[in-house]
């Protein structure tokens, strides 16, 4: 039974891992050898990570290969991420959908890597700014900070750029 347990939240984190890769513009194949990697490692060093920062822990060895990854290959590759949109049956509003996400990806490419990765962590993984502090290993005042300051900035871009349209 606690193995039955443990290989589900594993499964969860690892698809969780994933999705935080991709979302940071690791491609998929790339984002599933890391998350395979980071998991082994987590696996390898289970007896001398805390448990409580366990999460944290695989969190930050996955950046950490990904950064590796992104400095080998001198670049960063940032997909269009197919969000999962109910099929309203209406192409205008597909199409209205497809361009807002090109829209939003577009902003983000423009973000500094900090606040890119802390608006990733807040709106799409829907972590808590307990979990993110956890997770970045900095106080949790400073992700409330930092994460006003990646809003301001995602605003600005947008606006800007919806001007010179």
């Amino acid at each position: 039974m606690l193995n039955e347990q443990m290989y589900q939240l594993m499964q969860e984190k690892m698809k969780q891992l994933n999705r935080y890769l991709i979302r940071l513009g690791a491609n998929r194949n790339d984002a599933e050898d890391i998350v395979q990697e980071t998991i082994y490692k987590g696996i390898l060093y289970i007896d001398s990570i805390d448990p409580e920062k366990f999460s944290a822990w695989l969190y930050k060895v996955a950046l950490n290969r990904y950064y590796d990854l992104c400095r080998k290959k001198k670049r960063i590759e940032v997909p269009i991420e197919s969000v999962i949109i109910e099929d309203s049956g209406i192409p205008e509003d597909l199409l209205m959908q497809k361009e807002i996400r090109e829209e939003i990806e577009h902003v983000l490419e423009q973000l500094t890597p900090i606040h890119k990765q802390l608006l990733i962590l807040k709106y799409e993984l829907d972590l808590s700014y307990k979990e993110i502090a956890s997770l970045l290993d900095i106080k949790e005042g400073l992700v409330k900070t930092y994460l006003f300051r990646a809003r301001k900035q995602f605003q600005k871009i947008y606006r800007r750029d919806k001007e010179y349209e």
